[in-house]
């Protein structure tokens, strides 16, 4: 016979030892922010990805998606890789390029699921067999909704997962089981108070309102999730971000404290938190695929790295290597790429009309 509550704290404290920083247990109603998210999709803020909507009520139905399903062990893997000085220091400086510091990095899919593969593994030792699936970002699952109600933290103005005293810069991941542990209370989502720093910050204003962000309007989104031309109100906006935004995590109070990783899979590779724009302009589609194995910046693909990084280029000081990397793709063979060279020629005032 099972002892399921002396099997959740042994949960806890093997997460602790594979690495973790936080580990929590929920049970599977998710009414509240099923009806957030259905509003959330209503509005039309998930932009193109047409996925988000595509698996309706799997997304908070979990036995719908894992039969069987009755808890949801969530986990928090904390990544910051280097003083949110530095990071600062990047965003201020247009010739560098700024990419989210999530994928400075290994994938953090592989690495959260190997380590969750390994508890579901431990379980199993433990106990016998039992059903279960591990997910990092990696399905339709609602991961901010269910770590919150695992306890690991509550829900801020931007939309993320906050940790008291640790901050939001985290990766989630999740363990669906058919084992009925006990679950841990919830944490609300009351402890922004009045602070609206995130919200006044964005550069494009996509927090339309607390924990609600039209992702059209979302760098992240606009970078990365955004398949065509980037519209033109929003180029100026993004400034040096050739993948994601952090600027959200930046200005919040709770990440003051926030501790830096020592795992060496989220630490800077490739030079890649001090490059500059006209250097990885350059890469070629070879060095690119090379550069960015094991990554999750490779899942952009070469066109859209050229893409958002003209952009930035754009935005960046008329100096003469700045205009001379533009020209050199002025005739690339993407469409889009052209696109995007043109109007950043445009900016520095050396081109005319449309493409």
């Amino acid at each position: 016979m099972v002892d399921f509550a002396q099997l959740a704290r042994q949960i806890k404290r093997w997460g602790q030892e594979l690495g973790f920083d936080q580990i929590g247990i929920a049970d599977i109603d998710l009414s509240r922010a099923a009806e957030e998210f259905k509003a959330w999709l209503a509005r039309g803020f998930h932009g193109e990805m047409d996925y988000m909507a595509r698996h309706g009520a799997k997304r908070w139905r979990p036995e719908l998606l894992v039969p069987r399903t009755v808890r949801v062990i969530s986990a928090r893997l904390e990544y910051l890789p280097e003083p949110q000085e530095r990071m600062w220091e990047a965003l201020c400086d247009p010739e560098r390029a700024y990419i989210s510091r999530y994928a400075l990095g290994r994938d953090y899919h592989r690495v959260v699921k190997r380590r969750l593969e390994r508890l579901a593994q431990t379980i199993r030792e433990t106990i016998g067999p039992f059903g279960y699936r591990v997910f990092c970002d990696s399905a339709p699952v609602l991961e901010v909704p269910f770590a919150q109600k695992a306890g690991l933290g509550f829900v801020g103005k931007n939309s993320l997962l906050i940790a008291f005293k640790r901050g939001s810069w985290s990766f989630l991941g999740e363990i669906y089981v058919d084992l009925p542990l006990p679950t841990d209370p919830p944490i609300e989502n009351r402890y922004c108070g009045s602070c609206t720093a995130c919200i006044d910050l964005c550069p494009t204003k996509a927090i339309v309102s607390p924990g609600v962000v039209d992702a059209r309007r979302c760098i992240s989104y606009l970078t990365i999730e955004l398949k065509g031309p980037i519209p033109e109100p929003f180029r100026p906006l993004i400034g040096n971000r050739i993948y994601g935004c952090d600027d959200c995590q930046l200005v919040c109070p709770w990440n003051r404290k926030a501790a830096l990783t020592n795992l060496s899979d989220f630490k800077p590779r490739h030079g890649l938190e001090r490059a500059k724009l006209t250097q990885l302009f350059r890469w070629s589609e070879e060095t690119f695929l090379k550069r960015t194995e094991g990554s999750a910046i490779r899942r952009i693909g070469y066109e859209r790295w050229l893409r958002n990084i003209a952009v930035a280029l754009g935005n960046a000081p008329s100096k003469p290597e700045v205009v001379e990397a533009l020209k050199e793709k002025a005739h690339h063979p993407s469409p889009l790429v052209r696109e995007h060279v043109l109007w950043a020629l445009r900016r520095h005032g050396l081109a005319k009309g449309r493409p």
